[in-house]
C-alpha cells in the first residue's frame, strides 16, 4: 500500500484540504478541492469535473439529490409524479445506485437486465413480451425510457393491413402471439350472426390491406347465389336479408302475412312470386289490390270499385260471395236477409238497385203517398203488414201515453181512415167532447185539469185559480162549493156559502173575511185599533161589536158609519144634560164612567166658564 492510500490518510488529507481551504484565500479553494477529488467523472459529467458545487452542497447531502434531478429533468419528473421506474422505487439517494468518480469510462447507470423487474415501468410486459430481449425493443444508445410503447412501432412490418386499420394492435392481436386475433366484430357496424360466426375472416375481407373496404351487404357477398339458376337474377333487389338469414341461405325464411301489409290467404299461398311480382322489387310498386289481377274477372264493370274482397274470396272467384250487405247503405235485415240477389239486383251493376223502401213496396201503400216515402218508420222487415213497435209516436207532436199507449187505444180509434194520419187533430176535445161535463164553460185545454192517465182528476191545483184554497177549504169537498160541473157558476163571497153562520143577521154586512179566516169560522180577529179611526180604550174593549154597530152595514161595507163622540152612546150616562157639552172624555175617562178626571178642565177651557166654576166649587 502506498503513501496516502490507506483510508486514515486519506481521511486525513481530506481533513487537511478542508481546514486549508478555510484558511487559504478562496481563489485556492477550487483547486484545492480538485487536488481532493475522490476521482474522474464519468464521460457525461465530465465538463463539471472542476466544478463540485454543481452536484455537492456544502454541509448537505440531501441537497444532492435534488442538483440530480435539476439536471436530469425527466427523472425527476417521474420522482414527483410517482410514475416511471424512478418514481415507483422506494425513497433513497441517487448515490445509492449511481456511484459517480469511477472514471470517464464508468458505467454509473448499468443493472442486471436479467434481475430487472419491468413490472415497476409504465410498460407491463405480457406474452411473448416477457420472453423478449431487451435489444429487440431497446435501441442502443438510446435511453431506455424512450423505448415506444405502442404496438405500430415494433410490429409495422407484421401489419398486413398496411395501417387501414389504425395503429391500435391490441384492439385485435394479443401478446400470446400475433396470428392470434381477439377481435370483438360484435362493436363494428356490421355484427357476426349465425353462420357468419364460424367463417373465416378471409372469406369475406379479400383484402387484408384494407379491411374497411370489405362490403356489409348480402349482395356484396352472395351475388353467385342471386344469379344462380334458382337465384332471382336481380328481380327481388339487393335486400336479401328481406328473404335469407345468417343461420343458412336455403330455405328462405321471408313470411309475407308479418313482411308486408299483404296477407297470403287462399290459392294466394299458392301462386309463385314471379305471379304477382312481374317487376323488379323495390323498384316497381306491386299493386295490392284484387281489381288489378282480376280486372278481367269483373262482371260489375267497375260498377262496385276495386275492392273485389268485399264479396269475393282467395279460395276461389266462383265461390259464394262472403259479401257482408250490413256494411252497405242498405243493411238486410228480416225477411230481406232471406230474399236473392236478383230480387233487387236486377243486373250486375247492383248499385242500380233502389234503397227507398217505396221503390219495392209501392204496390203495398195503403196511404196513398200522404205519409211519404218513409215506410220504415212503421213497418219492419220481419212483416210488411206488422207495424206494432216500430212506429214511434213520441217523435211526433202527439206523444203517446199512459192511457192513450198501445194497447189500451187503437190507431183507428183517432185515425179513421189510413189517408188521414197527418190530418188527425191533437187537442183533447177533439176526441172527449162527450166526456166534457163542464159543458165546454172551463175552454178546450182539457189537460189543464185532466191527465192522460184517467179522466178523473186526482188533485186539482186550486190555488191556480181565482179562488185559492186556504184553511179548512182544503179539506172540503167540491161539491159542497160546486153544486153543478159548471164550475165558474160558483160563488167566491164567503156568504154564500156561510149564510147560516151569520150571528150578526147581516149587521157587519157581508165581507165576513174581515174578521174570520180560513182557519175557522169561530177563530175571528178585528184590530179596532188598526183598521178603524176609533181606538178602544178601557171598558170599550169588553163591549160586545153589537152595542155600538146595531144599524146593518151598506153593501159591500163590513160596518155602517158610526159617530166617535162619546155622547152618541152616553146620552143616557149624561147627568149634566148638555151642559158641559159632547166631549165627555175630557172628565170621564173609559176605565169607568163614574170616575172623574181633572187633567181635561187644565188643559182646554169648556164653552161656559162660569158654569164650570160653580160646579167645581
Amino acid at each position: 500500500m502506498g503513501p496516502w492510500t490507506h483510508p486514515l490518510h486519506r481521511l486525513a488529507l481530506v481533513a487537511l484540504a478542508w481546514l486549508l481551504a478555510a484558511l487559504v484565500a478562496p481563489a485556492w479553494a477550487q483547486s484545492i478541492e480538485s487536488v481532493l477529488s475522490p476521482g474522474k467523472l464519468i464521460q457525461g459529467h465530465a465538463k463539471w469535473d472542476e466544478d463540485c458545487k454543481a452536484c455537492h452542497v456544502k454541509f448537505d447531502r440531501a441537497a444532492q439529490d435534488r442538483l440530480c434531478m435539476d439536471c436530469h429533468k425527466d427523472i425527476g419528473a417521474d420522482v414527483r409524479a410517482k410514475a416511471g421506474y424512478h418514481g415507483r422505487l422506494k425513497p433513497q439517494a441517487c448515490n445509492e445506485c449511481h456511484t459517480d468518480h469511477k472514471g470517464r469510462s464508468a458505467k454509473i447507470g448499468a443493472f442486471d437486465a436479467k434481475r430487472f423487474d419491468h413490472a415497476q415501468t409504465d410498460y407491463l410486459l405480457r406474452g411473448k413480451h416477457v420472453q423478449t430481449d431487451c435489444a429487440k425493443c431497446h435501441d442502443a444508445g438510446k435511453k431506455w425510457r424512450e423505448a415506444p410503447s405502442e404496438c405500430n412501432a415494433c410490429h409495422r412490418k407484421d401489419d398486413v393491413h398496411k395501417g387501414s386499420l389504425g395503429p391500435k394492435c391490441a384492439d385485435c392481436h394479443t401478446e400470446n402471439n400475433w396470428k392470434e386475433a381477439k377481435f370483438d366484430h360484435s362493436k363494428t357496424r356490421f355484427a357476426l350472426e349465425g353462420k357468419h360466426v364460424d367463417t373465416k375472416c378471409g372469406d369475406c375481407h379479400r383484402n387484408k390491406a384494407d379491411y374497411k373496404d370489405t362490403p356489409r351487404t348480402c349482395i356484396g357477398c352472395h351475388r353467385k347465389d342471386d344469379d344462380g339458376a334458382k337465384g332471382h337474377k336481380g328481380q327481388f333487389g339487393e335486400k336479401c336479408e328481406s328473404c335469407h338469414n345468417a343461420k343458412a341461405w336455403k330455405p328462405a325464411t321471408f313470411n309475407h302475412d308479418i313482411d308486408t301489409r299483404y296477407v297470403l290467404k287462399g290459392k294466394h299461398r299458392s301462386a309463385k312470386c314471379g305471379d304477382c311480382h312481374t317487376g323488379p322489387l323495390y323498384k316497381t310498386k306491386t299493386a295490392t289490390d284484387c281489381f288489378s289481377c282480376h280486372k278481367k274477372d269483373d262482371k260489375h264493370e267497375g260498377s262496385l270499385g276495386k275492392d273485389c274482397g268485399a264479396c269475393h274470396t282467395e279460395r276461389d272467384w266462383k265461390e259464394k260471395a262472403k259479401f257482408d250487405h250490413d256494411k252497405t247503405d242498405f243493411p238486410l235485415k228480416g225477411k230481406h236477409d232471406e230474399i236473392k240477389c236478383d230480387a233487387c239486383h236486377k243486373s250486375k251493376l247492383f248499385k242500380e238497385a233502389p234503397k227507398t223502401c217505396i221503390g219495392c213496396h209501392k204496390k203495398d201503400d195503403k196511404h196513398e203517398a200522404t205519409l211519404g216515402e218513409a215506410c220504415g218508420d212503421c213497418h219492419g222487415e220481419r212483416d210488411w203488414k206488422t207495424t206494432k213497435g216500430r212506429f214511434d209516436h213520441d217523435k211526433t207532436k202527439f206523444q203517446l201515453r199512459n192511457a192513450h199507449a198501445a194497447p189500451k187505444v187503437k190507431c183507428d180509434a183517432c185515425h179513421k181512415d189510413l189517408k188521414s194520419f197527418r190530418k188527425t187533430a191533437t187537442e183533447c176535445v177533439a176526441c172527449h167532447l162527450k166526456d166534457d161535463k163542464h159543458e165546454a164553460q172551463l175552454g178546450r185545454q182539457c189537460e189543464s185539469c185532466h191527465t192522460d192517465r184517467d179522466w178523473k182528476v186526482p188533485g186539482y191545483d186550486h190555488n191556480k185559480t181565482r179562488y185559492p184554497l186556504l184553511g179548512k177549504h182544503m179539506k172540503v169537498a167540491c161539491k159542497d162549493c160546486h153544486a153543478t160541473p159548471r164550475y165558474r157558476d160558483a160563488p167566491r163571497d164567503c156568504y154564500a156559502c156561510h149564510k147560516k153562520e151569520d150571528k150578526h143577521k147581516l149587521v157587519f154586512g157581508t165581507t165576513c173575511d174581515s174578521c174570520h179566516n180560513a182557519r175557522g169560522w169561530v177563530i175571528w180577529d178585528f184590530d179596532h185599533d188598526k183598521r178603524s179611526r176609533y181606538r178602544l180604550e178601557g171598558k170599550h174593549r169588553k163591549v160586545a161589536c153589537e152595542a155600538c154597530h146595531v144599524k146593518p152595514a151598506p153593501a159591500g161595507k163590513a160596518f155602517a158609519a158610526l159617530p166617535s163622540d162619546c155622547l152618541s152612546c152616553h146620552r143616557k150616562d149624561d147627568v149634566h144634560d148638555g151642559s158641559f157639552g159632547m166631549r165627555c172624555e175630557q172628565c170621564h175617562v173609559a176605565d169607568d164612567w163614574k170616575k172623574v178626571s181633572t187633567r181635561g178642565l187644565r188643559s182646554s177651557a169648556p164653552p161656559d166658564r162660569s158654569r164650570w166654576l160653580g160646579w167645581l166649587q
